[in-house]
């Protein structure tokens, strides 16, 4: 999950308000009480929860000796890195080395940017702006999600009543759109894109924050390319949402249910290889066809195409590890 850092030096009341509207998780500013009055947030300031000198420090990138320090310091704590000409920036040099470098921004296009560099980005940014305006892009981009999952088709098997058992509803602090869902999967080294519950249909209406993902055991995609097991997700947990495009969304879990219901094994291959995923068996519960529709698990057959990703198997606490793991 990137940071997203908002700069109040000299104060600027309209710039904290649209950072914390925007979903800051840092303001930086000469002293913590004025942000504190306004929300929550974790402040940098001389009695804020982190303090310059102590736990941030600032350095202007102007030739390898300050590079060189900028990478000393973060050992010890972030380290906001700017310079004249921002794009001239050593970052991939200091993101190759270091998970705390916070790149000073002045717009959403260099934070996008910087989000990038080497793949996995800087630690976060921390923007410069006396334009509320800028702050709402700029939090806009940090928050979509820099990940993408390279979907791939799924050939359906077969698909069977599996029996009774708990299931899992996530619902999310968002509302979802058509075509996004959860990838979740019986195994960490393949994952369906199980829709979210967005269409309206005979039987209950449309729950657009809710994505009816699978049985408790199953996995479920989380930033980072980890994972969490469906069962162990609580208010509060951020998980990932996923487009038919691969394009995707860090989102907040505000409740969890998991129910006693009829369930479904869906079987499928891709790669040659075969996978599966146990969801509820009811006509409400939709994984995603190649051409990107959502599909009743009631009306897919054998042969049918769904989309889903294959991941890197083996998974210690959720995070992927290089070791032999079978799974079935």
């Amino acid at each position: 999950m990137k940071e997203f850092w908002v700069d109040a030096r000299p104060w600027k009341k309209e710039v904290v308000t649209a950072a914390l509207e925007s979903g800051a998780d840092t303001i930086v500013a000469e002293e913590s009480g004025k942000v504190r009055a306004l929300g929550r947030v974790r402040v940098v300031a001389p009695d804020g929860d982190l303090a310059i000198g102590r736990d941030v420090w600032e350095v202007r990138i102007a030739g390898k000796e300050s590079e060189e320090n900028a990478a000393q310091l973060a050992k010890s704590g972030y380290v906001i890195v700017s310079a004249e000409d921002w794009t001239v920036i050593p970052l991939e040099n200091l993101v190759a080395q270091s998970d705390r470098i916070i790149a000073a921004v002045h717009d959403a296009g260099e934070a996008e940017l910087a989000l990038q560099v080497l793949e996995k980005g800087v630690a976060g940014v921390l923007l410069q702006t006396g334009d509320p305006k800028r702050v709402k892009e700029t939090g806009a981009v940090v928050h979509r999600g820099q990940e993408r999952c390279e979907l791939v088709p799924f050939t359906v098997t077969a698909i069977r009543p599996a029996g009774m058992g708990d299931r899992v509803c996530v619902d999310t602090c968002s509302m979802l759109k058509e075509g996004e869902g959860m990838l979740v999967g019986n195994t960490s080294s393949a994952f369906l894109l199980v829709h979210a519950e967005t269409l309206e249909n005979p039987y209950v209406a449309p729950r657009p924050f809710r994505v009816n993902a699978g049985a408790v055991h199953a996995y479920v995609l989380s930033p980072g390319g980890k994972t969490a097991y469906l069962s162990d997700l609580a208010a509060g947990d951020r998980v990932l949402v996923t487009g038919t495009g691969g394009e995707t969304r860090e989102v907040t879990v505000g409740r969890v249910k998991i129910e006693e219901r009829p369930l479904l094994l869906v079987e499928a291959e891709a790669d040659g290889r075969p996978y599966s995923l146990v969801l509820q068996n009811a006509e409400t519960i939709r994984l995603v066809d190649e051409d990107g529709r959502a599909r009743s698990v009631v009306e897919i057959a054998p042969g049918d195409r769904v989309l889903g990703c294959i991941k890197e198997s083996g998974r210690h606490f959720g995070m992927a590890v290089k070791e032999k793991i079978l799974e079935k």
